[in-house]
């Protein structure tokens, strides 16, 4: 009998939250309202007591953070070459010229040292994105960011809950941006928050957020800058607070589900994986990305994935070489240039993990991902 198709990534919505939606929905109020606030007011708890404000998406988030930050046309911004194609977007929509570096190969961290490399005059700003699966070493970026005279705007989409030093990401002393997409750690289906440090800066966020429209003693409007459209809709937030209530065991199940995949990973494939779980470290897994020893198969990437899929088993690609797109080859990206970075984009392929998945489909996975590799041996 055919399996049914095992899903890259699926959201965890429980019956409650559910409910919760409809009761939002029949109130009337379903923009921006009483649910933001409570939501806001729960992410900034988690945050240390930092000020957070939600948005309608983590690229919005990065777009206000480097407004928040005063970035624009002549600054630099340190990102990694190896991430999703929002940071070098948003820097590049506010005016702004990214610069890339490399990343560990495993981790696929920043490098300290690598990133004080790449600091020139122009630098503003440096934008870490952290993964699944590991931690980095922020405490030594902060340092340096601070002696430098640098922002550090923290890329956390992907590890929304994870804990550096015992301290929850975005407790930190700098801006932090989140992602709620369906295929994170937490979802408001679409949606994102900023991390901030006093209420001043909160504020600014909710003007940028909002077309830029600040109030006047009088009651009347003004704009003295081009925001955007980004408050995030009551019924979304409520989704979020259902979420909140559920993340310790959701986060739990994901760290669970990445060590059976360690634990079941057939041995001799040739594949380079994640970091191992380490107790206490304070990692969040919301992906599995492996590295394919495309050198001893005799199929390519796609022919592999094409292979999985018609074992009912769906993938991702997580993420392309951002210097090597158009937008990064406009910015002087050129092949050769991040070999970590070209390297994972490459060889790397994304397997389920999600909140949902069953053990048995963990171990669905890494039986067929032996049974391809092994008769497709080169």
């Amino acid at each position: 009998m055919t399996q049914p198709v095992l899903p890259f990534a699926r959201p965890s919505l429980d019956e409650a939250t559910i409910a919760g939606v409809a009761e939002v929905l029949r109130s009337g109020w379903i923009a921006s309202g009483p649910w933001v606030q409570t939501f806001e007011q729960r992410l900034s708890a988690l945050c240390g007591g930092r000020p957070t404000r939600v948005v309608t998406s983590a690229t919005a988030a990065v777009e206000v953070a480097l407004q928040l930050a005063g970035i624009g046309p002549g600054d630099e911004v340190i990102s990694a070459a190896q991430s999703f194609f929002t940071v070098p977007n948003m820097i590049a929509k506010v005016g702004a010229t990214p610069v890339f570096v490399d990343c560990d190969l495993v981790t696929r961290n920043l490098d300290v040292a690598t990133v004080e490399k790449a600091i020139t005059p122009r630098t503003r700003a440096i934008v870490p994105t952290h993964w699944p699966g590991s931690t980095m070493d922020l405490d030594g970026l902060v340092s340096l960011a601070r002696r430098r005279g640098l922002r550090v705007i923290e890329d956390a989409a992907l590890t929304f809950g994870t804990r550096f030093a015992g301290r929850f990401g975005g407790s930190f002393g700098d801006i932090t941006t989140f992602s709620f997409h369906p295929n994170k750690n937490l979802t408001t289906i679409e949606g994102g928050a900023i991390v901030v440090n006093d209420a001043a800066e909160a504020k600014r966020v909710e003007v940028l957020r909002f077309h830029g429209i600040e109030r006047l003693p009088d009651g009347s409007r003004d704009v003295a800058f081009p925001g955007g459209k980004f408050n995030l809709p009551d019924v979304n937030a409520r989704i979020g607070v259902g979420q909140l209530d559920r993340l310790d065991a959701m986060l739990a199940r994901r760290r669970s589900l990445a060590e059976r995949y360690f634990a079941r990973w057939p041995d001799a494939t040739g594949c380079l994986l994640p970091p191992t779980p380490v107790d206490g470290d304070g990692a969040t897994w919301n992906m599995f990305c492996v590295l394919l020893p495309l050198d001893r198969m005799a199929v390519d990437r796609a022919a592999f994935r094409d292979l999985l899929q018609r074992e009912g088993i769906a993938t991702g690609l997580s993420y392309e070489a951002l210097h090597l797109c158009t937008l990064g080859r406009r910015y002087g990206g050129r092949e050769g240039q991040f070999p970590n970075a070209e390297r994972i984009a490459r060889e790397t392929v994304t397997l389920p993990l999600f909140v949902d998945m069953r053990d048995e489909d963990v171990d669905r996975v890494c039986a067929a991902v032996g049974r391809i590799l092994s008769a497709h041996r080169r």
